[in-house]
């Protein structure tokens, strides 16, 4: 399942990210829709709010189906019938729809047979590995190069900043019975983990089989395109995308992420397992920046032997080797730089 993730671009650099070539192979950004009602996270639950790409003509009947919209919308889907007076009375869970349920329980159906097809967006998402000491985090990404770090900031026209993770998802329009502002929301869905990282939320059951859950994430932009364009792409094509993916990286991130109140970048940060001693939470932007500097220039450089054997978790680059973690941990602190200013001042 997908309970956690987080976004933290700014919403200009987040348009960016989202840029694309319409039916035509012109370049173009979509356009934001509430933008006003984004805020960054990087710690975002469900009943939050997300920001979600899907086609113009969903909003526009007479756009392009290929033109994209940015949208913010709450998680945790509202079936369009649903008829009581407050969306929280929904008696079932519906941030994450599984792919084997979702042409057959009605929640899902009939928004997916409309095209009510969106793209969650997130720079990635968590999952926790239960172990005899409790449940350790661990963030998940798309792998990244350097790039991320050297040119994120340039403004140049074409995003060479953190790629993010587009992920599948079903969004649903409800419309309150005292006839209230339309209530936008969606759900992301899952299918079986793959192999990589099926080890940290494995779970049993009945039937004795181990099955893991993860978002069905859309690797590529014409995955993306295909998913999105509805009116061009029918449902029984579209939902062949939906299947696991072995392009993802992760590390483990502190415990302070368990906590959905804490949202800074402590969140996604790496850390290193069996640590003596574990990074105390702080509600400071600045400490947890300051803390990130001083573990990189403290650490020793790692030799390729010496690193985890995970077959996922690292990118394989030309020397010198170059870890997402450690691709993560100087975009992290290129991001925080100018925040930390502001509180300084």
């Amino acid at each position: 399942m997908c309970g956690r993730t987080a976004c933290s671009l700014a919403a200009d650099n987040l348009r960016r990210a989202c840029a694309y070539r319409d039916r035509r192979g012109q370049h173009r950004q979509p356009e934001w829709v509430r933008q006003e009602r984004y805020q960054p996270s990087y710690n975002k639950g469900p009943q939050s709010s997300g920001p979600v790409l899907l086609s113009r003509r969903h909003l526009h009947q007479d756009a392009d189906s290929s033109e994209r919209v940015l949208m913010d919308m709450r998680w945790g889907l509202v079936p369009s019938w649903f008829k009581q007076d407050n969306p929280s009375k929904l008696q079932f869970n519906t941030s994450n729809c599984r792919s084997d349920t979702m042409l057959s329980k009605s929640s899902y159906k009939g928004a997916l047979l409309k095209g009510k097809r969106c793209v969650v967006l997130a720079d990635g998402f968590y999952e926790w590995q239960q172990h005899s000491g409790g449940k350790q985090p661990y963030f998940i990404y798309f792998p990244q190069t350097k790039d991320a770090v050297d040119k994120e900031m340039e403004g140049d026209e074409e995003w060479k900043g953190w790629r993010l993770l587009t992920m599948a998802g079903i969004f649903d329009c409800w419309e309150p019975p005292g006839g209230e502002e339309m209530l936008y929301t969606y759900t992301i869905i899952t299918v079986d983990a793959s192999k990589d990282v099926s080890f940290i939320h494995h779970r049993q059951v009945r039937a004795g089989k181990g099955v893991a859950g993860m978002p069905a994430i859309l690797d590529g932009d014409e995955a993306v395109r295909k998913w999105l364009d509805f009116a061009e792409v029918p449902t029984q094509e579209a939902v062949k995308l939906i299947q696991p993916t072995e392009n993802i990286v992760f590390h483990p991130v502190s415990t302070f992420v368990n906590n959905i109140r804490n949202n800074t970048p402590e969140c996604v940060a790496p850390i290193e397992l069996g640590a003596k001693k574990e990074v105390k939470a702080t509600p400071s932007n600045k400490v947890m920046l300051g803390w990130l500097k001083s573990s990189q220039e403290s650490s020793p450089q790692k030799k390729e032997n010496d690193l985890p054997k995970w077959k996922s978790q690292f990118i394989h680059s030309p020397s010198p080797k170059k870890t997402s973690a450690d691709v993560l941990q100087q975009w992290l602190g290129k991001q925080g730089q100018p925040a930390a200013k502001k509180h300084k001042a």
